[in-house]
């Protein structure tokens, strides 16, 4: 196909520049051609004067492009969002001026990548002499970041027998970052985010750690920290408040290899460890620990060095935010090798992985055996939901009852291997996928309390 026939091909898909036939000039034309053709049947009129007619009826209707507006008198903006998280609904506004004297009909499609929610054509009505703001929804499923520089637009002449085509051409980007709705309702209620888990956010061993505040005494608070002063001066029941000291290390290690690539409800395994991480960045953040993040799968892909407050969150979001899955093996020796020279304070290691594939990675042990003298190790995966609902089957045919014992089997070599490994120090979960933030968070919020760092 030559160049001249891509870029005609190209205006019919709604691209480039140019102008085209409506569907009403084509039904213009036939009707006319036929009528021609029928009066010509009877009277006998020449073919020569039939296809005289038809040319001079198709030029005739180029004198409706003149009731149009100049390609230079329609002027366009689009306000989005420069930061969109993954499979939420945001709003696009796109405002289109028309200073001719001419009202149009358009439509036009904006130039959304494949991944996002395209609800094109979109038409609609621009009065002349008049702004018309038009809004649509749209979600990205896919992270990362896109360049949206074009909105296709054609608009029909004052009779609709032509529409002309034209290209805006914008120099716009959008990040799409991860889901962050864990992380919100953590920063609004933390305590109601960790009901699920069943664990309450509680101080640390009877006067522990820093002085909180002063409140005032409820059921199920300890006698012994009553503060009598207070109580006497204001008549009631005073207690201390104690937390967890403040300005512990955090470490957050993110799996990025073939594994975590595996499809859930919602998304893979790598978007709901992202989310969890944040979360639990967010938590610690806000306490006042200093939280470092790193990714990684055959090889270090991505390391942000420790810092506190809020603000390093930001941080956290820019430098994860279009992570991939590999299609690698995750080499743990290789990046716990790497944390051992980078990581000299003592923090607490949290690693987001596929707990089936770790366990048999034996050439890890000998790494953690090292970094457990200086640090605390905690591993969380997500469940297979898979195994668990063939362990749960009623064994009611002879296949059935194969495919339950061997999930049965491959759970008891799981627990096998995780007791192993417990001996060694080395402690690690898994939770189900909706609840792979909260149970992260949780057991941060235990271990914080327990004062293990």
């Amino acid at each position: 196909m030559t160049k001249s026939l891509k870029n005609l091909w190209g205006r019919f898909l709604f691209q480039g520049r140019g102008v085209l036939p409506t569907k009403r000039l084509l039904i213009v034309f036939l009707i006319t051609s036929l009528l021609l053709i029928s009066i010509g049947a009877v009277s006998e009129i020449s073919w020569v004067y039939i296809f005289s007619m038809n040319i001079i009826i198709f030029l005739a209707s180029f004198i409706d492009l003149f009731f149009s507006p100049r390609k230079h008198q329609l002027t366009f903006q689009r306000i989005l969002p420069e930061e969109m998280e993954r499979g939420l609904l945001y709003t696009v506004e796109v405002e289109v001026n028309n200073r001719s004297t001419y009202s149009i009909a358009y439509s036009f499609i904006d130039g959304l990548p494949p991944s996002f929610q395209r609800p094109f054509p979109w038409k609609g009505t621009a009065f002349k002499q008049s702004a018309t703001k038009v809004t649509y929804e749209t979600s990205a499923s896919i992270r990362g970041k896109y360049a949206m520089n074009k909105l296709y637009f054609r608009y029909k002449s004052f009779a609709g027998l032509w529409e002309k085509q034209m290209t805006i051409e914008w120099d716009q980007q959008v990040k799409v970052i991860p889901d962050l709705t864990d992380t919100k309702q953590y920063l609004e209620n933390a305590q109601k985010f960790l009901l699920y888990e069943g664990l309450k956010i509680r101080k640390q061993q009877r006067g522990v750690g820093d002085f909180s505040q002063i409140r005032s005494y409820v059921v199920g608070d300890d006698p012994r920290m009553i503060n009598w002063r207070q109580t006497a001066k204001l008549r009631e029941v005073m207690t201390n408040e104690y937390e967890p000291e403040h300005g512990k290390h955090i470490t957050i290690l993110i799996d990025c290899g073939r594994m975590m690539g595996a499809e859930l409800t919602k998304g893979n395994r790598l978007e709901k460890v992202l989310e969890a991480a944040l979360t639990v960045a967010a938590a610690a953040l806000q306490k006042g620990d200093y939280v470092s993040v790193l990714a990684f799968s055959k090889e270090v892909k991505m390391f942000v060095p420790s810092a506190k407050g809020m603000a390093h969150l930001q941080t956290i979001i820019r430098a994860i935010y279009d992570l991939e899955v590999d299609p690698v093996e995750s080499n743990y020796a290789a990046v716990l090798s790497f944390l051992e020279i980078k990581q000299k304070k003592r923090s607490l290691l949290l690693l987001f992985s596929d707990v089936r594939t770790f366990l048999h990675e034996e050439s890890a042990l000998t790494y953690l055996l090292r970094l457990r003298q200086r640090h605390l190790f905690f591993m969380i995966g997500i469940e297979d939901v898979t195994i668990v609902k063939r362990i749960k089957e009623k064994p009611e045919s002879v296949q059935n009852t194969m495919v339950k014992s061997i999930a049965q089997q491959q759970m008891l070599l799981k627990k096998r291997e995780k007791l192993k490994w417990e001996r060694q120090g080395l402690l690690m979960i898994e939770a189900r996928e909706e609840s792979l933030a909260t149970a992260a968070v949780s057991h941060y919020i235990d271990i914080m309390n327990r004062n293990l760092i």
